[in-house]
């Protein structure tokens, strides 16, 4: 510091008197992009957020939240999806898993699909006509058609119900993937078909019928490690097989052709080119399948998360030459945990996969037969957290089953808590900050009466709830931080980027958007908050405080 004042007069007088520049505040945008990557954990994005090139590094200079949080405790696809452009948790929306069982539909099957008609003749959970009649909410979309009707909203995924709980009720074109090509939902399909969707579609066609080869970057060489799972192994990356349509789920590929029909809607309907605002949503799905399938830390995934960089890359540039003020958003569903199997090879002695005597059909047999019920009898079902006792119990059984059923699993050396509909009935909503709420807080945020169990189960840390690894060797739906966690980031060109580690949660969104458009949110509808995304003295919440 002593030479500081002889070195002043050999400075440029402009570089004494300059200043910092001022934050640029998000501009009024003609176009929200909201982005979703299935299982894409706040520890994944830690884990690669040094080596991205592209999409992910240039959201990465924005307003990043890296610690976001899905709040609730059912960490699931359907239920994460629709937290994040409605600004309520599971327990308001409805969505309180990806499955859940209604005893009282007149079909033989009780178990329903969150994104699913179930009123519909000769259907099951299993082949389901697709709908949004579960969301019980209004979406961002649908808040800003009520507000000017010229908005148009296009939802695009990899997953029917990611493309419908970001969408909403009323969106102007919804496609998703439907197992070898992007369908539409039922009350679509008298709308003319953009030239987009049959050029995309030919496209797929194409990559499934040849065989394809995975480039494993060089990051990622330290990664490619075999490890025995039940009858195969997972690790290294194999060529994808002709017409192999569950295999192609787990390339770059899907993410691309995602990405491919986003772009092509973008430019062939102009959207954010007319005089409202437009919304275009768009969930990428790949990752979740890689996790499952392959588990989080293998090459796979390295591969796919190189892919997936360079598939936001492109949306950007697409996104850029339309010229429009736009802002993207971009989170997760839930995070995931790797497989067992891996975790116990590096240490991690915990890890393990769940006692099959706790699995439903177990549970069903011991009840049966210590209350001495007819062979065969249907004690309970079962689903994500859920356990629901049947409703041909005699009335008279049913307290005493609950308590037995509750104390089998709270005796269980792999369950961490376990918490009755009637509880959660008379627990309040907990407030933030999300990352101190118990067990109990986490159910709480999540459970619907009308939907949830009888029962929640909820297992300990790194115990996976697949006992036989048959499609999938690892998973996610847990309470615990590792599918809690996610990373929330906001961009716009020439964004003042700034992070804030602090809880936020995904419910969060949907005020902080809507306030970039003055769009008026009341705070009773939603569990979220806005957001400020000014970097300097600014406020962009200042109107919905």
């Amino acid at each position: 510091m002593k030479y500081l004042p002889a070195l002043l007069p050999l400075l440029p007088a402009a570089l004494l008197l300059a200043t910092p520049a001022a934050a640029a505040p998000p501009p009024r945008p003609k176009l929200i992009v909201a982005l979703a990557v299935d299982q894409f954990s706040a520890d994944l994005y830690a884990e690669y957020r040094g080596l991205y090139t592209q999409g992910l590094k240039r959201l990465g200079e924005g307003v990043v939240f890296p610690s976001g949080y899905q709040s609730h405790a059912a960490t699931e696809t359907c239920p994460g999806h629709s937290t994040m452009l409605t600004g309520s948790r599971p327990a308001r929306t409805g969505i309180v898993a990806n499955e859940w069982y209604d005893q009282t539909i007149a079909r033989a099957d009780k178990l329903v699909y969150c994104a699913e008609d179930e009123t519909q003749p000769d259907t099951s959970s299993g082949k389901y006509v697709a709908a949004v009649n579960h969301l019980k909410v209004p979406t961002l979309g649908d808040r800003m058609k009520r507000a000017d009707p010229g908005t148009r909203v296009v939802a695009v995924a990899g997953k029917d119900r990611a493309a419908i709980m970001m969408g909403g009720h009323v969106t102007d074109q919804i496609w998703f993937w439907a197992g070898r090509q992007f369908v539409t939902l039922a009350d679509h399909k008298d709308q003319p078909v953009p030239a987009t969707v049959g050029k995309v579609n030919a496209l797929v066609a194409q990559q499934l019928a040849k065989p394809a080869a995975i480039a494993l970057p060089a990051q990622c060489a330290g990664r490619s490690v075999a490890v025995p799972v039940g009858d195969r192994t997972v690790g290294t990356i194999p060529p994808r097989k002709p017409d192999d349509a569950g295999g192609f789920r787990i390339t770059p590929d899907f993410d691309s052709d995602t990405a491919d029909l986003a772009i092509g809607l973008l430019d062939e309907l102009k959207l954010g080119k007319g005089p409202s605002t437009d919304l275009l949503t768009v969930s990428f799905s790949a990752t979740d399948y890689v996790g499952h399938a392959r588990g989080t830390e293998g090459a796979e995934m390295c591969a796919q998360m190189f892919a997936l960089d360079r598939t936001i890359g492109r949306l950007l540039a697409a996104l850029d030459r339309t010229g429009v003020p736009y802002v993207v958003e971009l989170t997760a569903d839930h995070g995931g945990h790797d497989l067992p199997e891996r975790n116990d090879q590096r240490g991690f002695a915990d890890a393990e996969r769940i006692d099959p005597a706790i699995e439903v059909k177990a549970v069903n047999q011991a009840l049966a037969e210590a209350f001495k019920l007819p062979a065969g009898t249907t004690v309970i079902h079962a689903e994500s957290h859920d356990v629901y006792l049947d409703k041909g119990l005699p009335a008279a059984l049913r307290p005493q089953i609950l308590s037995a059923l509750k104390a089998k699993y709270e005796g269980h050396r792999q369950v961490a808590a376990v918490f009755t509909a009637d509880e959660m009935r008379r627990m309040p909503m907990p407030r933030p900050p999300v990352d101190d709420w118990s067990l109990a807080e986490r159910t709480r945020a999540s459970f619907d009466p009308e939907r949830s169990g009888d029962l929640i189960v909820m297992l300990k840390p790194h115990v996976t709830p697949i006992a036989v690894p048959r499609g999938s060797v690892a998973t996610h739906g847990s309470p615990w931080i590792y599918d809690r966690r996610v990373p929330i980031l906001f961009w716009w060109p020439n964004a003042t980027g700034f992070e804030q580690p602090l809880s936020i949660e995904t419910v969060d969104i949907l005020p902080t958007l809507a306030a970039l458009i003055d769009l008026p949110v009341p705070q009773v509808e939603i569990d979220g908050r806005c957001l400020d995304l000014d970097a300097g003295a600014g406020d962009t919440c200042a109107k919905a405080r």
